[in-house]
């Protein structure tokens, strides 16, 4: 079976990659595709990329990653991504959160959410109650403040200009993601929707919860839609309510990922970018 191998070094300052180095790491075969790119905060990414058919250790200071042959000769590819903290850099109940002055209690809960150590849904729940009472208005504010995590819009340019789809699933909601999927040319997406009544939030969503297990049938939704399986798909997260998305892609990637993601991960992305992710597409 053939694989496509790319290995990536991690985000190199700008005084390191002005340093002199090596035209070709120990361990990088000959015919390998060199890489390079600008990452976030003036840092570089540097990496290498060949198709070859036996597994090899990354050289001293790199990382592999390795996409399953059916994946990269794949013509279009299909990628689900998490959003928050994945797609975007930001968490959007924290950003809401701020606006009630209650940004730290509601991060604190995230972030054990994340590891695994609450039940999504009942997070969920606790945390929008925060929200109660504050002007709809607050969306667009958020809205405004998000900023793609480094790569992301490159991603989705590049897939598309490829004939494939990115699609994003979040456990966060309709109101923000709609705006920035329109803007970014998502081919689809899906979330929770936050109630308001009379210009306010109510501190309630409306229908079930975009937990793991929603997150997982979007995955297979959209790969059907798509007219592919879903073990043709490439799906990315970071938290533990990714497990399920993860486990149903062909490869599943954990971008800056919490631990109990880890473990589900076909690649760790270490680096905060999602350029990494177009290369090992190959576009």
């Amino acid at each position: 079976m053939s694989r496509l191998r790319h290995l990536i070094h991690r985000a190199l300052s700008p005084a390191d990659a002005a340093a002199p180095r090596a035209d070709r790491p120990a361990g990088v075969p000959a015919g390998a595709e060199a890489l390079h790119a600008e990452g976030p905060d003036g840092t570089v990414l540097q990496g290498w990329r060949w198709r070859g058919s036996e597994e090899a250790p990354a050289p001293a200071g790199w990382a592999a990653a390795v996409l399953p042959g059916e994946l990269a000769d794949a013509e279009r590819p299909l990628v689900v991504t998490d959003v928050d903290s994945t797609l975007i850099r930001q968490e959007v109940i924290e950003l809401l959160a701020a606006h009630a002055g209650r940004e730290a209690e509601v991060a604190a809960v995230t972030e054990r959410a994340m590891r695994g150590e609450l039940d999504f849904a009942q997070s969920l729940h606790a945390r929008v109650e925060t929200l109660a009472g504050l002007p709809a208005s607050v969306v667009d504010d958020v809205v405004a403040r998000v900023e793609p995590t480094d790569g992301a819009v490159e991603l989705v340019a590049a897939v598309a200009a490829a004939g494939g789809r990115v699609c994003a699933v979040s456990g966060g909601f309709t109101q923000v993601l709609e705006p920035l999927a329109e803007r970014w040319g998502l081919h689809a997406s899906a979330a929770n929707t936050l109630e308001v009544i009379d210009g306010r939030l109510t501190g309630r969503i409306l229908g079930h919860v975009v937990d793991r297990a929603a997150k997982a049938r979007m995955l297979r939704h959209w790969a059907e839609e798509a007219g592919t399986a879903a073990e043709l798909t490439v799906a990315l997260g970071d938290g533990a309510n990714d497990i399920d998305l993860l486990a149903a892609a062909g490869c599943g990637i954990a971008v800056c990922a919490k631990p109990a993601l880890r473990e589900h991960a076909d690649v760790q992305l270490d680096v905060p970018s999602l350029t990494p992710v177009r290369w090992l597409l190959g576009l």
